[in-house]
């Protein structure tokens, strides 16, 4: 084993022992004299948890095993990672699952590359990144996982091991050189250029992936082919084939068309995004609209609960007015008197605290107990269902929490209880009732509204959240109650509001995932 220095030259190293190119990560491969498509495999020191890297085709293969035997052994390998699916890396698996004969070992590989690799008849199990988080985490070891998608195949990634700020990057980053060197040179642009060139589909797609990779801290660049690249060539390198034009076997009146197709989704994508902002901006002028309709109930909510408690203090005024005058006011009913009303206006202001608070708009999620929120929502609507002649009956479940914005979801439910006083108003229903049950299981929180008004037509259920739509007289509502409601319930705060008919009435049941209390 040589130990190297990042000042070596080329014509001073041992290529026919493993070569440490970063804390335990060795070079593996072959050096193959006078050919430019040099491949290298890298071994993952890691005990008997060890990591092959693109282990290359049958020509290297017994000088990669050599050079493992040398630092390791190949028993020792638990992993397999392959890049791609190309002969040159991946057509000596099967015989080193021989050699390594482990029952654990795994293919690291992208679900994409999975049914392509399997062609080499390869026995070991899958290690599919894509359906681990994208990376890998075995003892002391943690491995990253980018995909770089066409570059040059779909399942194409690279692999990052974040502790010595090593990428070995498969293809990108490759060379074809004429005279071989281990480490990049200042030139290694012109070596890189044919390649990349030649093998990636196109600039957009080869831009994407560097885009991803230079969000990383690197030190070190181990390519499968070309030469190693060191810490201060990095970034200009990057600068320099972000401008290379690819895809060069392509004909130029099919790559003229595919470059005018790529700028076409470009603008269409940015159509798309300017589409999206207004429609933000339309919901959210929706939803304000909707808050203003709220809030002219609301208003009279205010006034029909001010109502008595002004009438009270007025009458009290009048009474030690009068008594003041014939001079038969003492100071305990003075005091009494004075008391009740400060009474009065407590309640006034508590009633301005229940409504500040359900239009006061919440930035954040939070968890919240939802009886509180129910209860808080019928302190605002039972006046006017008490005005309506509306019984109300709220079945609880105690210690019921969600994670959400408490204000929206009071918001809806004031909104369907809103929504029923009116219905069961609008068709003069005898013992008009809404009943109102939280219940929970192990996953979700229920809350259902349900009334006695006698549900609703068939052609009309499938459009009661639509925007705009009301069976009511427009003097009665705008039609956006339930479809704001639906929007803040499944768009804002990821749960479901659902209609349905029930014997009785309609029902209307918002789940919400379980939080902690």
């Amino acid at each position: 084993m040589k130990n190297s220095s990042f000042f070596y030259y080329t014509s001073y190293m041992d290529f026919t022992q493993a070569i440490e190119i970063a804390k335990n990560i060795y070079w593996v491969g072959m050096y193959l004299q006078n050919d430019p498509f040099q491949c290298h495999p890298y071994f993952i020191k890691n005990g008997n948890a060890s990591v092959l890297v693109d282990p290359g085709s049958m020509l290297e293969f017994d000088a990669v095993v050599k050079k493992i035997n040398t630092i390791s052994s190949m028993q020792n390998v638990k992993y397999i990672i392959l890049h791609h699916q190309d002969p040159d890396l991946a057509a000596s698996v099967p015989e080193m699952e021989k050699l390594i004969d482990r029952n654990d070992l795994q293919i690291i590989t992208h679900s994409r590359m999975v049914p392509l690799v399997k062609h080499y008849l390869i026995q070991s199990d899958y290690y599919e990144i894509d359906k681990h988080q994208h990376k890998l985490q075995c003892d002391n070891l943690h491995l990253e996982f980018l995909t770089t998608p066409y570059c040059h195949s779909p399942g194409a990634f690279v692999t990052y091991e974040p502790q010595t700020k090593t990428l070995l990057s498969g293809d990108i980053f490759g060379g074809i050189e004429e005279s071989w060197e281990f480490f990049a040179g200042d030139d290694y642009f012109e070596k890189a250029k044919q390649f990349h060139a030649e093998y990636m589909p196109s600039r957009d797609i080869f831009n994407y992936a560097l885009s991803k990779i230079e969000t990383l801290e690197i030190d070190l660049i181990a390519p499968q082919h070309g030469s190693i690249i060191k810490k201060e060539q990095i970034m200009p390198l990057i600068e320099q084939m972000k401008a290379l034009e690819c895809g060069l076997y392509v004909e130029k009146e099919y790559r003229d068309e595919l470059l005018y197709t790529i700028e076409a989704l470009k603008q269409k994508d940015m159509a798309l995004i300017a589409s999206l902002e207004q429609l933000k901006e339309k919901e959210e002028f929706l939803f304000q609209k909707a808050k203003m309709a709220d809030m002219g109930e609301m208003i009279g909510n205010i006034a029909h609960q001010w109502r008595q408690p002004l009438a009270i203090n007025n009458t009290i005024i009048s009474i030690l007015k009068e008594k003041s005058q014939r001079e038969i006011l003492d100071d305990t009913e003075l005091m009494t008197k004075l008391k009740e009303m400060e009474n009065n206006i407590q309640y006034m202001s508590r009633t301005i605290d229940d409504f500040m608070r359900f239009y006061h708009p919440a930035k954040k999620k939070t968890n919240f107990c939802v009886c509180d929120v129910v209860e808080h929502a019928l302190t605002i609507m039972r006046p006017m269902l008490n005005k309506a002649g509306i019984d109300i009956c709220f079945q609880n479940c105690d210690d019921a929490y969600i994670n959400g914005y408490m204000n929206e979801y009071t918001q809806v439910v004031v909104s369907i209880l809103t929504n029923a006083k009116d219905v069961l108003i609008h068709r003069k229903t005898k013992n008009a009732t809404i009943d109102m049950v939280l219940s929970q299981d192990n996953k979700n929180v229920v809350l259902t509204i349900s009334d006695n008004a006698g549900g609703i037509k068939k052609e009309h259920i499938h459009r009661v959240f639509d925007p705009y739509f009301t069976t009511k007289h427009k003097s009665m509502g705008t039609g956006l109650g339930l479809y704001i409601s639906k929007m803040i319930i499944e768009k804002n705060m990821g749960g479901t509001l659902n209609v349905q008919n029930i014997k009785e009435g309609a029902a209307f049941s918002i789940t919400m995932e379980k939080a902690d209390g």
